[in-house]
């Protein structure tokens, strides 16, 4: 091999050889990799549905009280304010609420902090302002857990306050009139791979029941509870999902499945525009999270996230194409800044893994705040390390990072926190954020090193590719593509199927784009031909070998993905190389 290290799953039969000879075997093997081998999780896991997959969401903690405390806010009439996030999961799961309680006639407004001025969670102004509105119940969604001093505030003039978030919480939760979050200690419900926009979901669904259920509902409210269908709300689940990278695991996958052929139905004016603007034809997870989520998100990280929470509830054509022109816009923006600040932070992040540390953290004056979380993510991916990305500006850092698998960023930062090192930080296993001041720098770099040593043993984390089955070369067909669908939604927790190809003679390579990536095709036992493509690869030993034409003809084996390749009206299959080796 000449990239990384292949790791090929063990199968418990004797009898079978690692050679996989058969379609069916194939996704046999691969659901067994994935630790699905129960008939019935087999057949829920192949068809996924709300229906089979939805749990009473009264198992959450809190969630009755919560429901009770929103529906008694509907039937009074009180104004309600939603307080979300400035990123797309945040911006879903503000637009899921503000949609349900218009749609049944609610009296609700809504505020999303900016990154820059508010920064993320409650603060202390922006209550104020929605006291000073006449809101009475504050609903906080993909936020608040961290909230303890605004909670109270709020409580002090009188408001009712309902949490609902996914991040992991402090050891003592606010003061709430309910926090619904399948991360706390006492909540049983298995819930905790949900996103922020599950969450606000299940509680929709939670206060859509106790309003049917009551007696002092008034009639208009009713006919209009009969009108709601919550299962159109399920395009912008499956987007907060999918971008906020959770698991596509058990509830997710359905929400996510679902989701997505609401997204193709194009009924939501704002997204069908935006999709019409990406030339997105197709609804897909790739799709989601690498063009509809990005511009979602660029109005958040240069600015306010307001837009595109606009566009996701206008129902105006006019105000549609404007908005998503405008986001179109900014995240071109995003990108030039991201790729400006990248140069250097790569720099940084190059001598701190020549000194051999198993985890980065990089600083620079002044560094846009809104791509702190991208670049992270980018480092992360290239040197498969732990990465913490901040800017120095106004007299403090502010700060996002990104882990890889083994290493609970979520849970180094509350230790931060906690320690005195960090004046704010919160986030999950796969993500965080975090503030602190600019003497607390080189204590917080340690910190972080030394707690991801801790968590990885002493060991510096090695690049590994698992791989799900064997099979050669000349199985990987349309016919096979079509049958790996049936294990989508891929994506967290449920990646596109590694496999190896044995039995490829190499035939030609090609340079394609700007001259990164590489494409090409190679001959398979039988006498037929597929074409695979290498993103990145210029430059590397695996790239170096197979445009070497000294090396055509050779027998190689690829490790990689199988996809559906379509150019000119013709279909096809194609490999998408991630290391091959020389038989």
């Amino acid at each position: 091999m000449l990239g990384q290290a292949w790791m090929v799953p063990i199968y418990n039969d004797s009898d079978q050889t690692t050679e996989c000879t058969s379609t069916d075997e194939l996704i046999q093997r691969i659901l067994t990799a994935r630790g699905i081998t129960d008939p019935g999780e087999i057949e829920k896991f192949l068809s996924p549905s709300i229906k089979e997959y939805m749990p009473d969401p009264f198992v959450l903690a809190d969630a009755r009280v919560a429901a009770s405390v929103i529906a008694d806010a509907v039937v009074r009439g009180d104004k309600i304010a939603i307080y979300g996030d400035y990123d797309v999961d945040g911006i879903t799961s503000t637009a899921v609420f503000v949609r349900y309680l218009r749609d049944i006639g609610a009296d609700v407004m809504w505020h999303l902090p900016t990154r820059e001025g508010e920064g993320y969670g409650l603060n202390i102004r922006a209550v104020d302002d929605i006291v000073a509105s006449g809101a009475r119940l504050l609903i906080t969604v993909d936020c608040g857990i961290s909230g303890g001093a605004e909670v109270a505030h709020a409580k002090n003039q009188g408001m009712r306050v309902v949490i609902t978030d996914h991040h992991s919480p402090d050891s003592e939760l606010p003061a709430a009139d309910a926090v619904v979050n399948p991360k706390r200690a006492d909540d049983t419900s298995g819930l905790e791979y949900l996103a922020g926009v599950g969450v606000a979901f299940l509680i929709l669904v939670a206060v859509n029941r106790e309003l049917k259920a009551r007696p002092d509902v008034s009639p208009e409210i009713q006919d209009k509870l009969r009108r709601v269908n919550l299962l159109n709300y399920l395009d912008w689940v499956a987007l907060g999902t999918i971008c906020d990278t959770m698991p596509l695991v058990h509830l997710n996958r359905a929400f996510v499945a679902t989701g997505l052929k609401v997204l193709g139905l194009r009924q939501n004016l704002g997204l069908r525009v935006l999709m019409d603007l990406a030339s997105i034809k197709t609804p897909s997870v790739y799709a989601a999270g690498f063009a509809i989520g990005p511009r979602l998100n660029a109005a958040g990280r240069l600015d306010s996230a307001a837009p595109a929470l606009e566009l996701l509830l206008t129902d105006n054509p006019l105000i549609a194409q404007d908005l998503a022109t405008k986001l179109h816009q900014m995240n071109q923006d995003r990108i030039d800044i991201q790729n400006a600040i990248m140069l250097a932070a790569g720099d940084m992040a190059s001598a701190s893994v020549d000194a051999g540390r198993c985890s980065l953290f990089v600083c620079g004056d002044n560094w846009h705040g809104g791509v702190m979380g991208i670049i992270a993510g980018r480092l992360k991916d290239k040197y498969n390390l732990p990465s913490c990305v901040a800017t120095r500006a106004g007299g403090v850092i502010n700060g996002s990072g990104r882990s890889i698998p083994g290493v609970d960023l979520g849970q180094i930062i509350h230790a931060a926190l906690g320690a005195g090192i960090l004046d704010e930080g919160g986030g999950h296993a796969a993500a965080a954020g975090f503030t602190l001041r600019p003497e607390n720098e080189t204590a917080f770099c340690d910190f972080l090193e030394n707690a991801v040593v801790a968590q990885l043993g002493g060991v510096r984390p090695t690049r590994e590719i698992i791989v799900d089955a064997e099979l050669d070369a000349g199985a990987a067909t349309m016919d096979l593509v079509d049958r790996l669908t049936a294990l989508e939604p891929f994506g967290q927790g449920n990646p596109e199927p590694m496999l190896v190809l044995r039995g490829a003679r190499l035939k030609n390579a090609v340079t394609m784009g700007r001259g990164a990536h590489l494409r090409g095709t190679v001959a398979t036992r039988g006498g037929g031909t597929l074409a695979f493509v290498g993103f990145n690869l210029v430059g590397t030993p695996i790239g170096d070998f197979l445009l070497d034409d000294a090396n055509i003809g050779t027998n190689i084996t690829m490790v990689g993905k199988l996809k559906k390749n379509e150019y000119n009206g013709r279909i096809s299959a194609q490999f998408f190389i991630e290391d091959i080796s020389v038989e």
